[in-house]
């Protein structure tokens, strides 16, 4: 059996390298710890992953600031759920 439980630093150095499925899993490690800094930049990085996790976490929590920033930074998905939001009627 095959141990997947790759360390932070190794991962990294992969990232570092271009790696981007390294990149995502350390999206997904940040995601599991809650740690937006890191998620930010990531996002800083290109990572597509980090800017879903972001993009996520700004929807549900309604903030269309955050949004419009994931948005300015390259994620598509931002620009299309504050979009969303902005054009949903308020009844």
């Amino acid at each position: 059996m095959v141990n997947t439980n790759f360390n932070r630093e190794t991962l990294r150095a992969l990232a570092d390298e271009g790696n981007e499925t390294a990149l995502d899993r350390l999206a997904d490690l940040a995601d599991a710890r809650g740690d937006l800094g890191e998620l930010n930049e990531l996002l800083d990085e290109g990572s597509a992953r980090a800017g879903h996790v972001l993009t996520r976490r700004a929807v549900a929590a309604g903030d269309l600031l955050e949004l419009q920033r994931i948005s300015d930074a390259g994620c598509e998905e931002a620009g299309e759920e504050l979009e969303r939001l902005l054009t949903t009627r308020q009844d």
